[in-house]
């Protein structure tokens, strides 16, 4: 298990927990050129707003895409803490972004999101592995889908993961968010309390295919961490994981809550993704799965 941490210093990002409120920059053109939607500029990158399976989605490109076109997708705050997505985005991943907000990766949510890996491999030729990028409540997103669609996981990036439902019933009286959070849940996936005892749909439930599959997992919690406590979450999983043989990394940031998400300096998250992102194995050379597929 790693254990570091990164110290956070100077100014914060502005852009918190806006998703498509984000201002865009000047639309360029309506014409998508090789891509879907309408064109604009973020953070100096292309970006393709459109629709897939009725819901809005963002494709950002990066300048020259790596080999195998490899990706990362974000599930939840698009903007948010967006120095891993950058970092990528320069070295040549394309990020994604489908908006499925509030279903918190229930059914619905996964059919969504099937629909929009189909149109990113098939339609636009990307890497057939995703690397997957989950915060707080994004980890419901992305662990659920990856237990349904295990063979199509690079690996899995989880910051201050909700990965157990129960950990949330037990706060939902500290504060009107996670009051709100939890009932938003328990309706997204046709629940009430009563029957949330024997619920064995969460992430820390659902390792077992990906295990199997060899998924990669690295997870960026903070110590301090009161509204989606590590012994809770990601301290369970962790254990769980390792007994079913699967790889977990976890960074630990001594003395830090559930915010500021990420770290400083990304380095040690985007050479995880990287590691295990699917490539081809031609042109610059940089990029390799260490996984037989």
């Amino acid at each position: 298990m790693m254990n570091r941490f990164v110290a956070r210093r100077g100014r914060r990002w502005s852009l918190l927990f806006l998703g498509f409120a984000l201002p865009a920059a000047v639309v360029i053109a309506a014409d998508p050129g090789p891509f879907p939607g309408v064109r604009s500029q973020w953070n100096g990158y292309d970006r393709y707003d459109f629709a897939c399976d009725g819901r809005k989605c963002i494709l950002v490109t990066p300048k020259k895409a790596a080999p195998g076109k490899p990706w990362i997708w974000r599930a939840r705050f698009f903007g948010h803490e967006p120095q891993v997505d950058l970092t990528l985005l320069a070295r040549g991943f394309h990020l994604a972004y489908m908006d499925v907000v509030e279903m918190y990766g229930n059914p619905a949510a996964v059919a969504h999101w099937n629909a929009f890996y189909q149109e990113l491999t098939t339609r636009q030729g990307l890497a057939r592995r995703v690397a997957l990028e989950g915060m707080s409540r994004g980890g419901l997103y992305i662990y659920n889908w990856a237990a349904a669609n295990p063979e199509k996981v690079a690996c899995i990036y989880a910051d201050a993961p909700v990965c157990d439902i129960h950990s949330w019933a037990k706060r939902k009286d500290q504060s009107p968010a996670t009051a709100r959070f939890f009932a938003d849940w328990l309706k997204s996936y046709g629940l009430t309390e009563d029957q949330l005892a024997d619920y064995r749909g969460n992430p820390i439930d659902r390792l077992e295919p990906l295990s199997r599959a060899g998924v990669p997992l690295l997870h960026v919690v903070g110590d301090a961490d009161d509204v989606v406590p590590v012994a809770e979450n990601t301290a369970i999983l962790e254990t769980r994981y390792r007994k079913l043989g699967g790889h977990i990394e976890v960074i630990h940031k001594p003395e830090v809550g559930h915010h500021p998400h990420s770290l400083t300096d990304p380095t040690p998250i985007v050479d995880f993704i990287v590691r295990y992102a699917e490539v081809r194995e031609k042109g610059a050379g940089l990029f390799f799965r260490t996984k037989e597929s």
